[in-house]
Formats: C-alpha cells, structure tokens, sequence
C-alpha cells in the first residue's frame, strides 16, 4: 500500500491510498475544490504548484498553506540521505589524453562550478571540451593555447 508523507507548513501527516480515496472533494471550477471533512465544509484553491519538488501553495477557507508530499521512494531517499547536495573542491586538473590545447576558456581567479568548460583539447583528430570536475577558483593556468600536452600533465591549477 502507498504511503505519504504530507508536510503542512511544519506540521507533518502520514496517509495511505485508502486516506486519499476517501477524501469527500468535488470539483467546483478553475483549481477551486469543495472538501467536506468531519461534516466541515471547506473551500480550497489551489493557488501554486511546483510540480519537479512536489510542492503545493493551497487557500483553504481563506487560509494559505504551503503543502510538500513525499512518496514512499521520496521517503527511502530521504531516509538514505540521498538529497544531500555535495559540491567537490577540486586543486588541480590534468590532461586526460595527450593533446593540443586549442582554446583556454577560462581566466585566473575566475570562479568555477562543476560542468565549467574550461578547455579545449583536440587529440586523435577531435575537439574535447574538458570540464571542470568540481568547485573552485582558477589559480593558475599552467598551459597555452597551440601546446601539446600529455596524458596526466598540470593543466590548471585551482584554489
């Protein structure tokens, strides 16, 4: 069985399938909805929805709520620790295949970000755009544009 988990503003709640279903809500127009609950009439609008987050901005009888639900795999990720957004310091990127630098893309004290373009490199015969593999601040560059580089060698130094 399918369970959620709905988070109201701070306050959390656990529903099952058979919770959802037997919801009494009808609906009355554009994200206008009539819910009877516990024989309490409410008015709810739905005002925002963000649907890659799961989130829902509601108007129930006036009131706004701010609504994320979490499935049973957005709990097993969670629970796993899986959201947890790591960024990489990097010091250093080496050439990964010998080759002619073609084009520097970046500058000295220029902050990067993983996916950075940061060179480009032809060897056997093609165009590499060689990618920063984490954060952090151009230090040094220690290559030019029409060198040949070897596989492992300093290309840039970061900070």
């Amino acid at each position: 069985m399918t369970n959620y988990s709905i988070t109201i503003d701070t306050e959390k709640f656990n529903l099952n399938r058979n919770d959802v279903g037997s919801l009494d809500i009808i609906s009355i127009g554009d994200s206008q909805y009539h819910l009877l609950q516990d024989n309490q009439s409410n008015m709810v609008q739905i005002l925002d929805t963000d649907f890659p987050n799961k989130s829902i901005t509601l108007a129930v009888n006036g009131n706004i709520y701010s609504v994320k639900i979490a499935d049973e795999y957005d709990q097993i990720v969670d629970k796993m620790g899986m959201r947890t957004i790591r960024s990489h310091q990097i010091n250093e990127v080496r050439a990964p295949m010998p080759g002619l630098i073609l084009e520097v893309l970046v500058t000295v004290g220029q902050k990067v970000d993983k996916g950075t373009p940061l060179i480009v490199l032809s060897a056997m015969k093609m165009e590499n755009i060689i990618t920063s593999p984490g954060v952090g601040v151009v230090k040094r560059i220690a290559t030019e544009i029409n060198k040949a580089v070897e596989k492992g060698e300093l290309i840039i130094e970061m900070e």
